[in-house]
């Protein structure tokens, strides 16, 4: 009887695996999906908006508008959607949890060792809800406002200086990991 209760135990144990992992891959696919919907959106709006108005005029795309995107992307699928960064520039919004944190020096560690940065991520169920994180690197346009001393206009210091006094989110070269697009999800 016990040989009996160990093999169906087994059994049990070994179907039930691929059904766990199966919902893991829904949920990192949908998770995947959600946070490389928002990038792409947000630096067209961003080059538009340098193109009216110079780079200086086009910070509140990503100190208003991104987060009002993002907002908008929790009321359509449910995700909640934040950019955070281990140089921070917005001391209210991209402040890294813990979680995130480690998913950011492990992305660092990562490209440091050759790992191309747009492929970075994480994901996985913590407690009672999904997390995903995917790293951002730094592309063209961001280098208007995150590049090194001499890359940045004095307009834009200006500008960060007066709605970031703490700013630390300088000094980028394209293609570096910039932060990431974190988002999570209730199970």
């Amino acid at each position: 009887m016990k040989t009996l209760f160990f093999a169906t135990a087994v059994l049990v144990a070994s179907l039930a695996t691929p059904f766990a992992h199966a919902g893991d891959e829904v949920l990192l696919e949908e998770a995947r999906k959600v946070a490389t919907s928002l990038p792409p959106k947000m630096l067209a709006v961003l080059q538009e908006e340098i193109d009216k108005s110079g780079p200086a005029g086009a910070i509140p795309v990503c100190k208003d508008m991104a987060p009002k995107m993002a907002g908008k992307v929790l009321q359509e699928t449910g995700w909640k959607v934040r950019r955070v960064s281990l140089k921070v520039r917005n001391e209210a919004r991209a402040i890294p949890d813990e979680w995130e944190k480690a998913a950011l020096e492990d992305f660092d560690k990562r490209a440091a060792a050759g790992e191309p940065p747009a492929r970075l991520e994480k994901g996985e169920k913590v407690g009672s809800e999904y997390r995903y994180v995917k790293a951002l690197p730094v592309q063209p346009l961001c280098l208007n406002c995150h590049g090194s001393a001499d890359q940045i206009s004095d307009a834009v210091k200006s500008v960060l200086k007066e709605h970031y006094p703490n700013d630390r989110a300088t000094g980028y070269s394209e293609g570096q990991i910039r932060g990431a697009i974190s988002v999570r999800k209730p199970l």
